[in-house]
């Protein structure tokens, strides 16, 4: 890769998450910060088909030595049940025009590569090694009950709706979209705690993150 990428780190004693700073959803766990970066480098030809939907320049098979670790944060209890959970000092960078089209458009691209995976996947799912796991259906409302949390983390109320309301479906994440394709200053949305950085990477993660396990379970 000609430039190195920008990897943040959050740990804990029990569990590290290490996430890509500049590409919303390429983010992976391990035991321990090696094993993350490991897992991290592992899922890049996964994740290029969602800088691939977006015509974004992505090298899909990265080196240990395309990493570079800009930042190291303290983990919390999220972090150790397995969700990127602390927003980050990159993450409150500044988003010029060109930027947050960018954070959008792959934000979409994981959310419409979660539509697919689930559309072609069965409903039954093979069952973990002692027997848990849920079903398709059961993934994909799990997702869109998260995405209506995150629209509230963005100050944006969303009613309760039918996991197949595609219409509503449709207009939450629009409407979630519309703020992320704005210019910002870095600063939480909504006064809150998530910068749009952040809220990108934690959206786009979540549903890449359910879509490769569908994938991973068919069959």
């Amino acid at each position: 890769m000609t430039n190195p990428v920008a990897v943040t780190i959050e740990h804990t004693q029990r569990k590290t998450f290490a996430s890509a700073a500049d590409w919303p959803g390429w983010s992976r766990s391990g035991k321990t910060e090696e094993l993350a970066l490991e897992a991290l480098a592992a899922y890049a030809a996964r994740y290029a088909a969602i800088a691939d939907a977006e015509h974004r320049r992505f090298a899909a098979h990265p080196g240990p030595d395309d990493f570079e670790i800009v930042e190291r944060n303290a983990g919390s209890s999220g972090t150790e049940i397995g969700v990127p959970s602390r927003p980050t000092e990159h993450d409150a960078r500044p988003t010029d025009a060109d930027d947050a089209a960018r954070l959008a458009g792959l934000v979409r691209a994981a959310w419409e590569f979660l539509d697919r995976t689930a559309a072609d996947a069965p409903e039954e799912l093979r069952k973990g090694p002692r027997g848990g796991g849920r079903n398709t259906s059961k993934v994909v409302s799990h997702v869109m009950e998260a995405d209506r949390a995150y629209a509230g983390e963005m100050g944006i109320k969303v009613r309760e709706f039918a996991p197949d309301d595609r219409a509503a479906i449709a207009a939450m994440r629009e409407a979630m979209l519309d703020l992320l394709r704005t210019a910002r200053d870095g600063l939480p949305l909504a006064g809150r705690r998530w910068p749009a950085r952040y809220a990108a990477h934690r959206i786009a993660w979540h549903a890449l993150d359910h879509a490769w396990e569908i994938e991973d379970r068919t069959g």
